[in-house]
């Protein structure tokens, strides 16, 4: 009887290029879970990236996806849906400390989120397909970001009780207007021209031209000195030729941006949410919006609205190391384990939300996020600068 083959959740080759430099391939590799991130994922993707950074002959990195669905569409939430009701099963929800598996997952995710921020090397994510949660935090700090003409972007935290983590308080805020807020209550999903116009991709390039993209890199004079131009200048010639691939495509982020910042720029979150769920509009793509909002988590809108006002002035891994300590709120607290459940594992879309209403989300109750155990130099990301 022969064993059973597993596959490793990312995959890893060097292509030569003609100057005797090297080009890293990192290939997210769980087509059936549309490229969930687990544990495992993460380790070998840090780890791998790590030893890149420091090999001099190495010019630069690709981050892409197995299959033609998805980039990555998230993290693994049924892992962390088991850790959480232990955690409410045993009563320990008040100390945040307590579920190990969350612990070491936002920690781990995050620093890798943060190596790539800030990885020395260029860093080309081929964003094809879906690019949700945490796919788009293994996408937003690459260097050159390219979407397709199959790319559909989204952050719908809002809809499994989170909100928006992964660096999100951090990119959501440098968006347009109030772009980033519309987002994180809407869950809305958005194309190539609109992730562009929201900053969270680079080019557009058609899917098509990926192997001729790749064989252009391997022609590149690599020097160590100017390798991020030498990519930058790549992916333009091929957004240049591959136009036609995007003409017409819609692009309702930056159609309503006037009207977005209208809806958004209420002084108080309850009055932004009572102008986007009263919209009475016939755009389905603002209709899907309204929609997520009104069945979402209000805590989750809560938090996504706190977090972008309280960040605005933070640098990144100050961010990160908030973002942290919310999502163990989170994983203690009942809406994210209640989402999961409603959404993935009892599909029946009818989650009770705790608290049921806006309204009912007081300041001292959603400040309670924000409660921090560790002090500044023992954080678990206290060495993140």
């Amino acid at each position: 009887m022969m064993a059973e083959v597993t596959m490793a959740p990312a995959l890893f080759e060097e292509l030569a290029a003609e100057n005797g430099k090297r080009i890293g391939i990192a290939t997210l590799n769980v087509e059936k879970t549309l490229n969930a991130i687990s544990l495992e994922m993460v380790d070998l993707l840090d780890q791998q990236l790590r030893a890149w950074a420091a090999d001099p002959q190495l010019a630069m990195v690709v981050l892409q996806a197995a299959g033609e669905k998805a980039f990555c569409a998230g993290g693994d939430l049924q892992g962390l849906y088991c850790t959480m009701l232990d955690q409410h099963a045993t009563g320990k929800q008040e100390d945040i400390r307590s579920n190990s598996y969350a612990c070491d997952f936002f920690e781990r995710e995050y620093r890798l989120d943060y190596l790539i921020h800030t990885y020395s090397k260029p860093i080309l994510a081929w964003g094809h397909g879906i690019v949700m949660g945490g796919g788009i935090g293994l996408m937003a700090g690459a260097s050159h970001r390219v979407v397709t003409e199959k790319s559909r972007l989204a952050m719908p935290e809002i809809t499994i009780g989170l909100y928006p983590d992964v660096g999100g308080t951090w990119f959501l805020n440098r968006m347009p207007g109030l772009v980033g807020l519309f987002l994180a209550l809407s869950g809305a999903s958005i194309g190539a021209a609109d992730a562009i116009f929201a900053r969270l991709a680079d080019y557009q390039v058609s899917h098509a031209q990926k192997q001729g993209v790749l064989a252009a890199l391997l022609s590149q004079p690599w020097d160590g000195r100017q390798d991020d131009v030498l990519l930058g200048r790549v992916l333009l010639d091929a957004q240049d030729q591959g136009a036609a691939a995007f003409a017409g495509a819609p692009a309702p982020l930056q159609q309503h941006f006037a009207l977005i910042n209208r809806l958004c720029s209420a002084p108080t979150l309850a009055e932004v949410v009572e102008n986007i769920v009263t919209l009475a509009t016939e755009d389905q793509w603002l209709q899907r919006g309204i929609a997520t909002l009104a069945a979402g988590s209000p805590a989750s809108a809560w938090l996504s609205h706190a977090l972008q006002k309280r960040a605005r002035h933070m640098s990144l891994a100050e961010i990160f190391r908030l973002e942290y300590v919310v999502s163990l709120h989170c994983a203690a607290r009942t809406d994210f384990a209640e989402g999961i459940r409603a959404l993935i594992i009892d599909k029946d879309r009818q989650p009770k939300w705790q608290p049921a209403t806006l309204a009912a989300v007081t300041n001292d109750w959603g400040n309670g996020f924000f409660s921090d155990p560790w002090s500044e130099k023992n954080h678990p990301l206290a060495d993140l600068i």
